[in-house]
């Protein structure tokens, strides 16, 4: 049958312009991404979804698509970062510097950074200065302790991340008890640093998001399910990487578990304890620069030896807090939480008020004072070798039944020797946490045998990594966490970024 010439040039006249059609909707979603912190605007992108990282939106009946003005061409990988903490925004800007051509988005659900904004009292502990052994670094991690004694921190340890701020415009400054803050004694600097430098490599970012679910395919891509905060949208972002930075939020510990991760169950650390003695209350504020306290928890060996910490404590109104006390929370976090401190039976504190004196020095030193002052009042007379201040003193002779009118030359040797017994071996019921639950950090994730900490890659899934507070990483106060962070996130953004190199090399892209 002879073909009709005008039918088929209609044909071919329409086939080239669902073509042309079709190659500009893919060369214009190929621009459609991401611009950090702000979308510049919205587009409406009518195409199949063979656009390697274009989000869609699936509750609409058209995908909606972010553009910026950089063409994202389709032969560049994406890392997406989930989390913007420390480790993922440190982690981020790692990759991207060492390869520049790598997409890296980070999505994060809240305000980006928001725990470096309050952590040190709004002064940021950025890391430790005393510790550049790693060896003894490692043994500030109650979790941790023994695998990070490896290459961890010795390919970023704290001098690399005082090096990194420093380099980047934030002077340090690390004061008596190792502690590292910026000068500017505001966390603020520490923020603005991170974010200006993740914007000027051309990081992206998402804020008010939620991943909630990830999948890989054969090829080994991830995809991944985000949700608005604030509204029914949900977008589908197809990744070549995937790092997992989401601190300890249910988010991250749900993505591990739906790439075959196990979770180790997360338990409170670094809290103040919760201490049921009116008397005690009365001292709220008074501090002690050094006390020695070990804490008996039922089932648990006396002699364990963590949990005996020595350092500054602070009485509160509620119990006890300060650097000894959240540290012995930490070494303490699970065998507390087996005991079931929520049932007002924790355990047993013991203080030592004079660690530097033994107690046959405290019995001599107050014979003394007795001889020398025994026409005052007890109440209004105490050695000045301990250092205690006149309401504590009170709180001791009153626990000991000592009337404060009670002249020294009234109070009999067994006194003295309760007295003395007391201030070394002061015993303290611990019912419970600090009741505003004030733990900063959890201890539980990711198992460490899960993954590889020279990488920080999953020895499960290929190309999903890990680094910060989502791991089963935690340490005592003092900037160990974020040390962790920033180690973490460097190591796993060094990883992701010479994996990008070396596949860009493959394909010809460099």
């Amino acid at each position: 049958m002879p073909r009709n010439p005008k039918k088929e040039r209609k044909k071919k006249k329409a086939k080239r312009t669902r073509e042309e059609g079709e190659s500009m909707s893919l060369n214009f979603a190929r621009y459609c991404f991401f611009q950090f912190g702000i979308s510049t605007r919205a587009a409406t992108v009518s195409t199949k979804t063979n656009s390697a990282h274009l989000l869609l939106t699936l509750n609409k009946p058209k995908f909606a698509a972010t553009c910026t003005t950089t063409a994202h061409k389709s032969n560049e990988e994406l890392l997406v970062v989930v989390g913007g903490g420390a480790a993922g925004i440190y982690g981020a800007i790692r990759a991207k510097t060492l390869a520049p051509n790598l997409d890296v988005l980070v999505i994060e659900k809240g305000k980006p950074l928001s725990k470096v904004k309050i952590s040190g009292g709004g002064r940021c502990n950025v890391t430790n200065g005393h510790c550049s052994d790693h060896m003894i670094l490692a043994d500030h991690y109650p979790r941790g302790h023994r695998e990070l004694k490896g290459s961890f921190f010795n390919m970023h340890g704290p001098v690399d991340t005082m090096s990194w701020f420093s380099d980047h415009g934030v002077a340090l400054k690390i004061e008596d008890d190792g502690r590292v803050f910026p000068v500017s004694n505001s966390s603020s600097s520490i923020i603005d640093c991170l974010l200006k430098e993740a914007k000027r490599k051309g990081v992206s970012l998402q804020t008010g998001k939620v991943v909630t679910k990830a999948s890989t395919d054969a090829s080994g891509k991830f995809h991944l399910k985000v949700e608005k905060r604030t509204a029914e949208f949900v977008e589908s972002v197809e990744a070549d990487y995937l790092l997992i930075a989401s601190g300890s939020s249910r988010q991250g510990y749900s993505l591990a578990t739906q790439l075959g991760h196990s979770i180790v169950d997360p338990v409170p650390s670094l809290f103040t304890f919760k201490i049921e003695d009116s008397q005690l209350a009365e001292l709220s504020g008074v501090t002690f620069p050094k006390v020695e306290v070990k804490l008996k928890v039922e089932n648990i060996p006396r002699n364990t030896p963590h949990l005996s910490q020595v350092g500054p404590m602070l009485v509160t109104h509620w119990g006890l807090s300060g650097p000894v006390i959240l540290r012995l929370s930490a070494w303490g976090a699970r065998d507390l939480f087996t005991s079931c401190y929520k049932d007002n039976d924790a355990g047993m504190l013991t203080v030592d008020f004079i660690p530097d004196l033994h107690i046959e020095d405290i019995k001599s030193i107050l014979s003394q004072h007795k001889n020398k002052f025994a026409k005052q009042k007890a109440f209004n007379s105490w050695p000045s070798e301990f250092g205690i201040t006149k309401r504590f003193w009170k709180y001791i002779l009153d626990r000991e039944s000592l009337i404060g009118d009670t002249l020294w030359a009234s109070v009999s040797n067994n006194s003295i020797i309760s007295v003395a017994h007391v201030l070394k071996h002061c015993a303290f019921g611990v019912t419970g946490k600090g009741q505003f639950k004030d733990e900063f950090v959890t201890a539980g994730g990711v198992p460490l045998s899960q993954i590889s900490l020279s990488t920080m890659e999953s020895k499960i899934c290929p190309r999903l990594f890990f680094a910060g507070e989502v791991l089963n990483i935690d340490g005592v106060t003092g900037g160990f966490n974020f040390q962790s962070a920033w180690s973490g996130g460097y190591i796993a953004g060094t990883s992701i970024g010479e994996l990008a190199v070396e596949d860009a090399e493959k394909v010809g892209f460099l």
